[in-house]
């Protein structure tokens, strides 16, 4: 009977030996579930960062945009008064010598 009772533990010990076995094997699997829902969840979190931080580039960009294009076109209707006015200033001289030629043509 003693074999008998020495067989029947190692046949127990296998059976305990091959439950470890195959709890270690679902744990270690369970695991890997669990580190790819995380690993998911952080590259989903770092997608939603790097977006917000996107908009918020190109928000500012676009309000330096609007800065600088503002400060060009008050530079460009400042010129163009300038120019106008020198312009203004310039028609009755030019209005003068057209005459003058006009008249020299006309005589020669």
């Amino acid at each position: 009977m003693a074999k008998d009772k020495i067989l029947s533990e190692i046949k127990d010990a296998e059976g305990n030996a091959r439950k470890m076995v195959e709890n270690g094997v679902k744990s270690k699997y369970d695991r890997i579930n669990s580190a790819r829902a995380e690993a998911r969840e952080i590259i989903k979190q770092a997608e939603a960062d790097a977006h917000r931080s996107a908009q918020n580039a190109i928000k500012c960009a676009e309000e330096a945009i609007a800065s600088e294009k503002e400060t060009l076109v008050k530079v460009g209707k400042t010129e163009a008064e300038t120019i106008s006015r020198k312009a203004s200033s310039k028609v009755d001289e030019a209005v003068d010598m057209l005459l003058t030629e006009f008249e020299r043509s006309v005589h020669a």
